[in-house]
């Protein structure tokens, strides 16, 4: 196994004294999805979330954390965040947003914070897993953690794939 880096969401968490894991995976740049890293991890695809940037009508740029077995449902995350109507950000447009790849995005360590909304089944878990701001690396954080560490908010932002 090759040696884990320590990215710059880790040295957050730690100056922050708040407990994870960093768990890699084997990358499929041919299949970034959830499920792969799910099964990759041989983990619940509940418990593995997707971060996703969306870009509102009010409120410029949100950030939407689900499970992976589901899909941001544009409706409701525009009313969580305040605007009529959110789109998702441009893929050409991830990277100098939020200084993330597409596969390797984390809510946590952004170029600026976004308002977060967390999907509300997240708090079901003990654990769960969201990018480590690198493809290949996951992080194995507490909800209630990442979500007080960034100021998220939980709401009802997804439905089902």
């Amino acid at each position: 196994m090759a040696k884990i880096i320590k990215t710059n969401v880790a040295r957050l968490l730690d100056k922050a004294k708040i407990a994870y894991e960093l768990v890699p995976y084997e990358v499929d740049e041919n299949d970034l999805s959830a499920q792969h890293i799910a099964a990759q991890l041989g983990e619940d695809i509940n418990r593995v979330f997707k971060t996703l940037v969306l870009h509102g009508d009010k409120v410029k740029h949100i950030v939407c954390v689900v499970p992976g077995c589901r899909e941001v449902d544009l409706k409701k995350a525009a009313r969580a965040s305040g605007n009529k109507k959110v789109e998702m950000l441009l893929m050409k447009d991830l990277l100098p947003t939020t200084g993330y790849i597409r596969g390797g995005c984390c809510p946590i360590g952004m170029k600026k914070p976004f308002p977060t909304y967390f999907h509300e089944t997240c708090m079901d878990y003990d654990f769960i897993y969201v990018s480590a701001g690198v493809r290949g690396l996951q992080l194995k954080i507490s909800p209630t953690d990442i979500v007080d560490y960034i100021h998220a908010t939980t709401a009802d932002i997804a439905t089902e794939l």
